[in-house]
């Protein structure tokens, strides 16, 4: 399998929550697309391993994923080892990426943290020869950084994507989630899900569209053609 873009979650519910509208906004653009959690996610106070698969698979239908695995790696105690360096980068030789998405470099979940360090470190063990890592040798071209984060941030971000079309289906996604956002939560308002809203309405209001999700990229990010600005 060779996917156009990969995001790395560090758990089911991160990519939703980062970028699930950029995940549907490629599919209808007809991109091969991909979601690797590292963890399971579990404990949660209302969760299980049981109540978390279900609700990525329904998820997973609603964003038209071509591909989903579990990596498998502790939640809680993800760290960027070596031994998960070569899981990681041995993932990429199989699916290929042109694209990987990961987490804001920045945040208060160490989680999140050691998932980003993982990603740098294995994009570059992918392309490495002469090692025992099974597959061919590869290396993604871009990292690009979506935000999921743990702190109270006014980030700045390289560049807002337009998902006014997509923000339905998206909240749809994250409500799968239920044992995660909804179980447990006051439904008085605003709920979780509202605050999700608001969010994506204040980055739509800074590029002039009605809902957009921010993105960024330790990178310069190169541009063909200024047709597709907003």
């Amino acid at each position: 399998m060779q996917l156009d873009v990969l995001v790395v979650a560090p758990h089911p519910d991160d990519a939703e929550l980062g970028m699930a509208g950029a995940i549907l906004k490629f599919k209808a653009e007809g991109l091969r697309v991909g979601v690797l959690d590292l963890t399971s996610g579990e404990p949660t106070p209302f969760g299980s391993l049981e109540k978390r698969a279900a609700e990525t698979a329904a998820a997973t239908e609603i964003l038209g994923l071509d591909w989903r695995e579990n990596l498998g790696l502790p939640n809680r105690s993800l760290e960027p080892t070596l031994a998960a360096r070569e899981q990681l980068a041995t993932v990429f030789r199989r699916v290929r990426p042109r694209w990987l998405f990961a987490p804001y470099w920045e945040d208060a979940h160490p989680d999140h943290l050691a998932a980003t360090q993982l990603v740098d470190a294995a994009r570059f063990w992918s392309k490495l020869s002469k090692t025992e890592m099974p597959g061919e040798t590869f290396h993604p071209e871009r990292i690009y950084n979506y935000y999921c984060v743990h702190l109270k941030m006014a980030i700045q971000p390289a560049f807002v994507l337009d998902i006014s079309d997509q923000w339905e289906r998206k909240a749809a996604s994250i409500a799968c989630y239920h044992s995660q956002f909804v179980e447990g939560r006051s439904p008085e308002p605003p709920t979780f899900l509202e605050k999700l809203r608001d969010e994506a309405s204040y980055w739509g209001k800074v590029i002039g569209t009605k809902y957009g999700e921010p993105f960024t990229s330790r990178e310069p990010i190169g541009l063909a053609s200024m047709q597709s600005l907003v």
